[in-house]
């Protein structure tokens, strides 16, 4: 009989969505602030999230709220190919039919759902 090699505990949803949120973040050139900000948690605690000494909690509103980022992240990157620079500038630029700057609204929890139902509607266009 062969002998199985021991496999690595999967990672926890926690840590993977806080590692996906870290990520999407710095592709879009976010600061801690302003993700945050997006999170309603603290600077510090963003930082915290950096040095893995935080993880974000399952049924708590930041848990869902990255949820979300990540899906309209993901989105974004697919509609710009990958481009951060492109993805950059749209969060930063005065959006007409948002009727504000992406970054800006992804800041309240309405703001951030109309940004990732757009982004999801402009990624599967018919």
């Amino acid at each position: 009989m062969a002998t199985r090699e021991p496999t690595a505990a999967p990672a926890s949803a926690e840590a993977v969505l806080s590692k996906a949120t870290l990520r999407a973040a710095a592709h879009l050139g976010l600061s801690n602030a302003a993700l945050g900000q997006i999170l309603g948690l603290s600077e510090p605690t963003i930082s915290r999230m950096h040095k893995g000494d935080y993880r974000l909690k399952r049924n708590r509103k930041e848990f869902e709220l990255a949820q979300l980022f990540v899906r309209a992240f993901r989105s974004l990157d697919a509609i710009t190919g990958g481009d951060d620079s492109s993805a950059r500038s749209w969060l930063q630029a005065e959006n007409l039919a948002l009727q504000a700057r992406p970054l800006d609204l992804m800041k309240t929890v309405r703001g951030l759902v109309a940004i990732t139902a757009y982004v999801d509607s402009r990624r599967a266009v018919l």
